[in-house]
């Protein structure tokens, strides 16, 4: 008898793999908010950055999940890449709640979601034949890049 998390796996892995089949990623659209004096102006900025951290803590905790089967399958050498995903979304799940409210220490959390990003990404970068870790791996980097723009000009300027 199959165990209901293989099934769950390898159904998670097909959707992975016919909805990435030969697509391009989109492009992040810039939100629109209203523009009032007490709105940020940077806040389609901040939206921005929330979204690509909520869906990369999505996929790292896929992925964690996808690399515990492997680690009980007997390939300890998804461990270490499991404790990097889950952080990994423990942290984009901060940034995203974070920069969804334009918090004050913005500035902080996507400086660190950036480095969490860099750190998992290498290490799914690390199994190409996998595409739910070569999926994470492309989460994590457009997740890091969207951090390292807001942190360069979009985010909050230091006080």
């Amino acid at each position: 008898m199959t165990h209901p998390l293989c099934n769950i796996t390898l159904f998670v892995l097909a959707l992975l793999a016919a909805g990435s089949a030969g697509q391009v990623q989109p492009k992040i659209p810039v939100p629109q908010v209203p523009r009032a004096g007490d709105v940020d102006p940077k806040m389609p900025l901040f939206l921005v950055c929330a979204k690509a951290c909520d869906d990369c803590s999505r996929h790292c905790e896929l992925c964690s999940a996808h690399c515990a089967k492997l680690v009980a399958d007997g390939q300890k050498d998804h461990l270490d890449t499991l404790r990097l995903c889950q952080d990994c979304a423990a942290i984009c799940q901060a940034a995203s709640r974070v920069t969804a409210k334009d918090g004050p220490m913005s500035d902080l959390i996507v400086a660190g979601c950036a480095e969490a990003c860099k750190r998992c990404g290498e290490a799914c970068e690390k199994h190409p034949g996998d595409p739910l870790m070569k999926r994470c791996a492309e989460e994590c980097r457009s997740c890091e890049k969207v951090c390292r723009e807001m942190n360069k000009g979009g985010g909050k300027e230091p006080e």
